[in-house]
């Protein structure tokens, strides 16, 4: 039996957002700016999503010669969330990028879960680099996405947010 309203799983959303909200963690003025014209971008993501080719293929379209690294992790399943910190610390640390996109397609609350990890919310805010969280669908709000630099609302809107389009930039120099 549930309680009827608010289940579990938002219930708990709510009290660790308010919690973390608190503390400042998702405060705007901790919140790094996106550098204009990236070199290289990070994707901590699965390798086998059908985001991360669409990342790519989106990405060299809008921006030919942007260097893209894939930095496996799984994106759901229960140790998802502690690859998915372990992956960010180690690309803070070891990876000449510019940005970081955490990234995964859509799915049910559950699917999406281990983005509403308190853990993961703190990987993000520790990273050095600019982190931008690009969860699921528009509607799909995730800790991670409040504790990101930047809420991308799809992994397809993250490259907009990370990436100038060429084409529209050489009409502007016109």
């Amino acid at each position: 039996a549930e309680l009827q309203g608010t289940g579990a799983l938002q219930q708990a959303f709510d009290r660790l957002k308010r919690r973390l909200a608190e503390e400042g963690l998702f405060d705007e003025h901790r919140k790094r700016p996106l550098p204009a014209l990236p070199e290289h971008i990070t994707l901590v993501t699965s390798p086998r999503g059908a985001a991360v080719h669409d990342f790519i293929r989106i990405a060299t379209r809008r921006w030919p010669g942007i260097r893209i690294a894939v930095w496996p992790a799984p994106v759901q399943g229960e140790h998802a969330a502690e690859a998915l910190c372990a992956a960010l610390a180690e690309v803070s640390e070891q990876v000449a990028t510019d940005v970081v996109v955490l990234c995964r397609g859509g799915g049910s609350p559950e699917d999406l879960w281990a983005f509403n990890d308190e853990a993961v919310a703190r990987a993000i805010a520790a990273s050095r680099k600019p982190v931008i969280s690009a969860v699921g669908h528009e509607t799909d709000f995730t800790i991670a996405d409040f504790a990101a630099d930047y809420r991308a609302a799809t992994p397809t809107a993250a490259v907009a947010a990370a990436l100038p389009s060429l084409d529209e930039l050489l009409r502007h120099l016109e």
